[in-house]
Protein backbone atom coordinates (compact mmCIF):
# COMPACT_ATOMS: atom_id res chain seq x y z
CA UNK A 1 0.00 0.00 0.00
CA UNK A 2 2.85 2.39 0.78
CA UNK A 3 4.37 1.76 -2.66
CA UNK A 4 1.01 2.48 -4.34
CA UNK A 5 0.65 5.75 -2.40
CA UNK A 6 4.18 6.72 -3.40
CA UNK A 7 3.52 6.17 -7.12
CA UNK A 8 0.21 8.05 -6.97
CA UNK A 9 1.66 11.13 -5.27
CA UNK A 10 4.83 10.99 -7.40
CA UNK A 11 2.70 10.95 -10.57
CA UNK A 12 0.64 13.91 -9.34
CA UNK A 13 3.87 15.74 -8.42
CA UNK A 14 5.32 15.23 -11.91
CA UNK A 15 2.06 16.38 -13.49
CA UNK A 16 1.90 19.49 -11.28
CA UNK A 17 5.55 20.34 -11.94
CA UNK A 18 4.97 20.03 -15.69
CA UNK A 19 1.90 22.28 -15.52
CA UNK A 20 3.88 24.91 -13.61
CA UNK A 21 6.11 25.53 -16.62
CA UNK A 22 3.49 24.94 -19.34
CA UNK A 23 0.42 26.77 -18.02
CA UNK A 24 -0.33 30.00 -19.86
CA UNK A 25 -1.86 31.74 -16.84
CA UNK A 26 0.67 32.68 -14.11
CA UNK A 27 -2.01 32.29 -11.43
CA UNK A 28 -2.64 28.72 -12.58
CA UNK A 29 1.13 28.11 -12.50
CA UNK A 30 1.28 29.30 -8.89
CA UNK A 31 -1.65 27.05 -7.93
CA UNK A 32 -0.02 24.04 -9.61
CA UNK A 33 3.17 24.87 -7.69
CA UNK A 34 1.16 24.71 -4.46
CA UNK A 35 -0.05 21.25 -5.49
CA UNK A 36 3.53 20.21 -6.30
CA UNK A 37 4.78 21.35 -2.89
CA UNK A 38 1.96 19.51 -1.12
CA UNK A 39 2.72 16.25 -2.92
CA UNK A 40 6.44 16.62 -2.24
CA UNK A 41 5.60 17.05 1.45
CA UNK A 42 3.65 13.79 1.37
CA UNK A 43 6.63 12.05 -0.24
CA UNK A 44 8.89 13.36 2.54
CA UNK A 45 6.45 11.92 5.09
CA UNK A 46 6.54 8.56 3.32
CA UNK A 47 10.35 8.67 3.52
CA UNK A 48 10.01 9.18 7.32
CA UNK A 49 11.38 12.73 7.10
CA UNK A 50 8.59 14.35 9.09
CA UNK A 51 10.39 17.63 9.68
CA UNK A 52 11.00 18.27 5.97
CA UNK A 53 7.42 17.33 5.08
CA UNK A 54 5.96 19.68 7.67
CA UNK A 55 8.40 22.45 6.69
CA UNK A 56 7.42 22.18 3.02
CA UNK A 57 3.71 22.43 3.80
CA UNK A 58 3.93 25.17 6.43
CA UNK A 59 6.70 27.35 4.97
CA UNK A 60 6.30 26.98 1.22
CA UNK A 61 2.58 26.23 0.83
CA UNK A 62 1.40 28.28 3.79
CA UNK A 63 3.61 31.36 3.44
CA UNK A 64 5.81 31.61 0.36
CA UNK A 65 3.25 30.50 -2.21
CA UNK A 66 0.55 32.73 -0.74
CA UNK A 67 2.95 35.65 -1.18
CA UNK A 68 3.80 34.55 -4.75
CA UNK A 69 0.13 34.23 -5.64
CA UNK A 70 -0.68 37.62 -4.15
CA UNK A 71 2.16 39.30 -6.06
CA UNK A 72 1.23 37.61 -9.35
CA UNK A 73 -2.42 38.63 -9.01
CA UNK A 74 -1.53 42.20 -8.04
CA UNK A 75 1.03 42.78 -10.80
CA UNK A 76 -1.13 41.33 -13.61
CA UNK A 77 1.93 40.22 -15.57
CA UNK A 78 1.69 40.02 -19.35
CA UNK A 79 3.26 36.64 -20.16
CA UNK A 80 3.15 37.01 -23.95
CA UNK A 81 6.56 38.78 -24.20
CA UNK A 82 8.06 36.30 -21.74
CA UNK A 83 7.18 33.32 -23.94
CA UNK A 84 8.57 34.73 -27.17
CA UNK A 85 12.07 33.34 -26.57
CA UNK A 86 10.96 29.96 -25.18
CA UNK A 87 11.82 27.93 -28.29
CA UNK A 88 15.11 29.75 -28.76
CA UNK A 89 16.38 28.94 -25.26
CA UNK A 90 14.87 25.44 -25.10
CA UNK A 91 18.09 23.55 -26.08
CA UNK A 92 20.10 25.37 -23.42
CA UNK A 93 17.40 24.66 -20.83
CA UNK A 94 17.34 20.96 -21.73
CA UNK A 95 21.14 20.80 -21.47
CA UNK A 96 21.17 22.45 -18.04
CA UNK A 97 18.32 20.22 -16.83
CA UNK A 98 20.13 17.09 -18.02
CA UNK A 99 23.32 18.19 -16.23
CA UNK A 100 21.41 18.78 -12.98
CA UNK A 101 19.68 15.40 -13.29
CA UNK A 102 23.02 13.67 -13.84
CA UNK A 103 24.53 15.40 -10.79
CA UNK A 104 21.59 14.37 -8.58
CA UNK A 105 21.83 10.76 -9.79
CA UNK A 106 25.56 10.72 -9.03
CA UNK A 107 24.99 12.10 -5.53
CA UNK A 108 22.16 9.68 -4.75
CA UNK A 109 24.07 6.76 -6.19
CA UNK A 110 27.15 7.40 -4.06
CA UNK A 111 25.44 6.05 -0.93
CA UNK A 112 26.60 8.94 1.25
CA UNK A 113 23.08 10.31 1.84
CA UNK A 114 21.42 7.25 3.31
CA UNK A 115 19.00 7.82 6.16
CA UNK A 116 20.87 5.40 8.43
CA UNK A 117 24.16 7.18 7.80
CA UNK A 118 22.71 10.59 8.54
CA UNK A 119 21.00 9.42 11.71
CA UNK A 120 24.14 7.63 12.84
CA UNK A 121 26.27 10.71 12.18
CA UNK A 122 23.91 12.87 14.21
CA UNK A 123 23.95 10.36 17.07
CA UNK A 124 27.75 10.24 17.04
CA UNK A 125 27.91 14.06 17.03
CA UNK A 126 25.68 14.10 20.09
CA UNK A 127 27.67 11.42 21.87
CA UNK A 128 25.13 8.65 21.32
CA UNK A 129 22.19 10.66 22.66
CA UNK A 130 18.85 10.21 20.94
CA UNK A 131 19.48 6.96 19.07
CA UNK A 132 15.81 5.99 19.51
CA UNK A 133 14.46 9.41 18.59
CA UNK A 134 12.83 10.52 15.37
CA UNK A 135 14.68 12.51 12.73
CA UNK A 136 12.86 15.67 13.89
CA UNK A 137 14.27 15.28 17.39
CA UNK A 138 17.73 14.54 15.99
CA UNK A 139 17.62 17.67 13.80
CA UNK A 140 16.52 19.75 16.79
CA UNK A 141 19.30 18.37 18.99
CA UNK A 142 21.99 19.01 16.38
CA UNK A 143 20.61 22.42 15.36
CA UNK A 144 20.34 23.82 18.89
CA UNK A 145 23.56 22.35 20.29
CA UNK A 146 26.30 21.98 17.68
CA UNK A 147 25.05 24.55 15.18
CA UNK A 148 23.45 26.96 17.63
CA UNK A 149 25.78 29.87 16.75
CA UNK A 150 25.27 29.64 12.95
CA UNK A 151 21.54 29.36 13.67
CA UNK A 152 21.60 32.55 15.74
CA UNK A 153 23.66 34.33 13.06
CA UNK A 154 21.09 33.35 10.43
CA UNK A 155 18.33 34.68 12.69
CA UNK A 156 20.15 38.01 13.07
CA UNK A 157 20.66 38.27 9.29
CA UNK A 158 16.97 37.63 8.67
CA UNK A 159 16.04 40.22 11.29
CA UNK A 160 18.29 42.79 9.61
CA UNK A 161 16.64 42.01 6.28
CA UNK A 162 13.21 42.57 7.82
CA UNK A 163 14.31 45.89 9.36
CA UNK A 164 15.83 47.00 6.03
CA UNK A 165 12.61 46.15 4.18
CA UNK A 166 10.56 48.13 6.71
CA UNK A 167 12.89 51.12 6.51
CA UNK A 168 12.78 51.14 2.70
CA UNK A 169 8.99 50.96 2.76
CA UNK A 170 8.38 53.59 5.44
CA UNK A 171 10.89 56.19 4.30
CA UNK A 172 9.64 59.75 3.97
CA UNK A 173 9.17 60.98 0.43
CA UNK A 174 8.65 64.59 -0.56
CA UNK A 175 5.23 65.45 -1.89
CA UNK A 176 3.38 62.60 -0.16
CA UNK A 177 0.74 62.89 2.55
CA UNK A 178 0.98 60.91 5.77
CA UNK A 179 -1.60 60.33 8.45
CA UNK A 180 -0.69 61.47 11.96
CA UNK A 181 -2.99 59.81 14.48
CA UNK A 182 -1.68 61.90 17.42
CA UNK A 183 -2.56 65.20 15.73
CA UNK A 184 -6.01 63.91 14.83
CA UNK A 185 -6.73 62.85 18.40
CA UNK A 186 -5.46 66.09 20.02
CA UNK A 187 -7.18 68.45 17.61
CA UNK A 188 -9.57 71.09 18.99
CA UNK A 189 -12.89 72.38 17.81
CA UNK A 190 -11.48 75.83 17.09
CA UNK A 191 -9.02 74.33 14.62
CA UNK A 192 -11.67 72.49 12.64
CA UNK A 193 -14.88 74.54 13.04
CA UNK A 194 -15.47 78.19 12.21
CA UNK A 195 -18.76 79.97 12.94
CA UNK A 196 -19.55 82.75 10.48
CA UNK A 197 -22.03 85.51 11.46
CA UNK A 198 -23.83 87.11 8.53
CA UNK A 199 -26.30 89.97 8.68
CA UNK A 200 -29.68 89.23 7.20
CA UNK A 201 -30.42 90.85 3.88
CA UNK A 202 -33.71 92.42 2.96
CA UNK A 203 -35.40 91.30 -0.22
CA UNK A 204 -37.44 93.70 -2.37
Amino acid sequence: MELIIFYVFAAVLIFAATMVITARNPVHSALFLVLAFFNSGVLWLLAQAEFLGIAVVLVYVGAVMVLFLFVVMMLDINVAPLREGFARYLPVGVLVGAAMLLEMLLVLGSGELSAVGLAGGASEALGGVGTAQSNTALIGNVLYTIYVYPFEVAAVVLMLAIIAAIMLTLRRRSGTKHQDIAKQVHTRKAERLRVVHMNPEKRD
